[in-house]
């Protein structure tokens, strides 16, 4: 069965977070949020955007950027996601062991990992001209069951 991970790097808003963690959950993977955070972990809206299933969410805390690109190679090839990539999600087979990640809301992934990263990044496919970005945690939904489809998980309904 394979692993996903899904990484928010500097997440701004409590909603996307929740929405994104129960969408992880729903896939068998594990969230992954970068601080700072523009929110609190405790918040109500936090546990109220994933329902009754927050405490469930296998999640991972990081303190930077820097720590968590240090142990990415044990979670996985990454793919970043960013609207500006060449190639989309269907582009890419997706190995055994993946994490996909997204930057914050408002400014995406930071300048600096996008220059270091350009050979992994992947957009969502979108009609030319028809919005600038789809909201973070539609993102993550799309892009999470892509690898999902591909991979057609025993155990998925």
């Amino acid at each position: 069965m394979g692993e996903i991970h899904v990484v928010l790097v500097e997440p701004e808003i409590h909603w996307n977070a929740g929405n994104a963690g129960r969408t992880c959950l729903a896939a068998g993977a594990t969230l992954h949020l970068v601080k700072p955070l523009g929110f609190s972990l405790d918040a109500k809206e936090v546990r109220r955007a994933g329902l009754d299933y927050w405490e469930k969410v296998p999640l991972r805390l990081w303190e930077s950027f820097d720590e968590l690109d240090r142990a990415l190679p044990e979670l996985g090839e990454p793919f970043f996601v960013t609207p500006d990539a060449e190639g989309t999600i269907w582009d890419v087979s997706y190995p055994e062991r993946v994490a996909l990640l997204f930057g914050s809301e408002t400014s995406g992934l930071p300048a600096r990992i996008r220059e270091r990263r350009r050979d992994r990044q992947v957009r969502v496919p979108m009609m030319e001209g028809a919005v600038r970005s789809l909201n973070l945690s539609t993102t993550v939904g799309i892009a999470v069951y892509e690898v999902f489809r591909q991979r057609r998980l025993s155990g998925a309904r």
